[in-house]
């Protein structure tokens, strides 16, 4: 874990700022496509957290950006090229453009500073969208990277983020997967290697300090 005033020299608002990844209602709300994640994302109390996370951030001046994905209803220009693509399709529950289903998911909020950016394929949230081009006018140089799933969505902003040349913090119980035991095994070994690990706790801690 880094020192708290390491932490808090890349959590300073002038360059932070704050992704939440598809914590939409049709992934990790009462009526997922999702169950078993949703079901994780809440009994963990990421997504308790990452509501905490963005309150923090509205409060210390600290930019939000909400990640969601969706699908046309004709589903024209998505991936059809991984099984998981293919599955989706299948699934009771569409992430379909205007439905509730990509809503941000209570208790998370969205304020009117927020920005939220809707991708209509792959896997990214940060690849082939406006969060690159949108963080590089805010002038982010720190990344904190909360959401779901921990198994493919969260790693692909992470790695993305480092390769786009941004620092990435990562609050590990502010972000889920699938099975449970899989996501501190894979931060561990896997997103520990290329970002900054920390808490939610040690987050909220610094944005209360910078706070205006």
């Amino acid at each position: 874990m880094p020192s708290f005033e390491h932490l808090s020299e890349l959590l300073d608002p002038v360059g932070a700022v704050l992704l939440t990844v598809e914590c939409q209602q049709g992934v990790v709300g009462p009526d997922s496509a999702l169950p078993e994640l949703a079901q994780e994302a809440r009994s963990s109390g990421a997504l308790d957290r990452i509501a905490r996370l963005v309150a923090a951030a509205h409060e210390s001046g600290v930019q939000v950006i909400h990640a969601v994905a969706e699908r046309r209803p004709d589903g024209r220009g998505a991936n059809h090229n991984a099984r998981l693509f293919r599955a989706a399709e299948r699934l009771p529950v569409r992430q379909t453009t205007g439905t509730a289903a990509v809503r941000i998911a209570p208790p998370v909020e969205v304020a009117e500073e927020d920005l939220v950016v809707r991708r209509l394929h792959g896997l990214s949230p940060i690849s082939g969208t406006d969060v690159d081009p949108l963080l590089r006018n805010l002038g982010c140089r720190t990344l904190v990277v909360t959401g779901v799933s921990a198994n493919i969505a969260v790693p692909n902003a992470v790695f993305d983020a480092v390769n786009r040349g941004y620092t990435v913090v990562v609050p590990a119980d502010a972000v889920a997967g699938v099975p449970s035991e899989y996501t501190p095994a894979m931060v561990r070994n896997t997103l520990a290697l290329v970002a900054t690990i920390t808490t939610t706790e040690d987050v909220l801690a610094c944005f209360a300090r910078k706070r205006p």
